[in-house]
């Protein structure tokens, strides 16, 4: 199986994201891994993380407070540190790259911190395996819809990571570097869902940007599933990008409001906020091909180019948000399915769904 006894190294493996990878990972639904390790800077989420794991089980063992001994292992560490970034890459067969400065409004007012983060740790993970010969299987980069096209500097970083991870392919070819991409993932730590049932439970008025604006609904679990398959059947240079479906932050707020006699409140669009996501560009979507549930963006560097793996595009032009909107009965039944209806579910400090 995929895991099977892989030592798996998750950056940002505190966030939103991370912690739902870290569970299935250590769940063996792609085999037993001998080893999760989460870099993260923050003490605290990785005192809260060990703790909820200490009350159940995972696998066939409990994890135990003895850090090093245990099959979750927690490292206090920055990827903006190459020293710290060595220590944990050199354990490693496959490095997820989950740590970010995904805020936009804080890359807008600290673009240089987004940089070190989103820029300089990605390439201290290159530096590190190439530096020292670590034998890496497999870099994982989480990228997010904003790199397309991007308009604002936490976009422009994750487009600059795509591309670090990318080229790397070259200098090291014994490791395979990919990517995944997709928009706001529902009910994360930051998305609009949370919001929307606070200012629901606190009776409103409901804030919306934009009425027509749309929005990719990707739950936090078919992320993960994007990174497995990324995984399991990328090739060295590929974005892989899920196909999922959209709806209107209207519709959204309308579903969860339902018949709560809740006000809607127009706010106006954001700086450096698009109207639409945009997973694909016009530019990227001729080096596209269809795998499955997901479109896979081709490496366009010529190096990296392998005619076995490329065929017809499966795009004539951008994959957006506004290509294929759902109704207001489909968007509540989307967010029914997903248990992401006010009362429905409890959001940890971290932004992951509690059932």
């Amino acid at each position: 199986m995929l895991l099977e006894g892989k030592r798996i190294l998750v950056t940002g493996g505190t966030g939103s994201m991370g912690k739902v990878f870290v569970r299935r990972v250590l769940s063996g639904e792609l085999g037993t891994p001998r080893k999760v390790i989460v870099l993260s800077r923050d003490e605290a989420k990785q005192h809260s993380m060990r703790l909820s794991y200490m009350k159940k089980r995972v696998t066939t063992d409990e994890v135990i407070y003895r850090n090093f001994e245990s099959i979750l292992e927690f490292r206090i560490g920055d990827v903006r540190s190459y020293p710290d970034v060595c220590s944990a890459v050199r354990d490693a067969d496959i490095v997820v790259n989950a740590a970010a400065l995904k805020q936009v409004p804080t890359c807008e007012y600290f673009p240089l911190q987004s940089v070190l983060t989103n820029c300089i740790g990605p390439s201290n993970i290159v530096r590190a395996i190439q530096e020292n010969g670590f034998p890496v299987e497999a870099v994982m980069g989480i990228s997010t819809d904003k790199a397309c096209k991007p308009v604002n500097a936490m976009g422009m970083t994750k487009a600059l990571q795509e591309r670090i991870f990318v080229a790397a392919n070259i200098l090291i070819p014994q490791t395979k570097f990919l990517c995944v991409r997709y928009g706001n993932v529902l009910a994360s730590r930051g998305s609009v869902i949370p919001l929307f049932h606070e200012q629901i439970s606190s009776g409103g008025p409901v804030t919306i940007t934009v009425p027509d604006m749309t929005r990719f609904l990707l739950s936090i679990d078919r992320a993960v599933d994007t990174v497995f398959s990324a995984l399991g059947t990328g090739h060295r240079g590929e974005t892989f990008i899920p196909i999922v479906p959209s709806a209107t932050v209207l519709n959204v707020a309308k579903a969860l409001i339902g018949d709560r006699g809740v006000e809607l409140k127009i706010t106006g669009i954001r700086p450096g906020e698009k109207m639409h996501e945009i997973m694909v560009s016009e530019e990227e979507c001729h080096h596209v091909v269809r795998r499955g549930n997901y479109h896979v963006i081709l490496p366009m560097l010529p190096e990296l180019s392998n005619p076995a793996f490329a065929g017809e595009p499966s795009l004539k032009s951008e994959y957006s948000s506004a290509d294929s909107v759902m109704t207001l009965d489909q968007t509540t039944s989307l967010l029914q399915e997903y248990h992401l209806m006010v009362g429905d579910v409890q959001l940890s400090d971290g932004g992951e769904l509690l059932r």
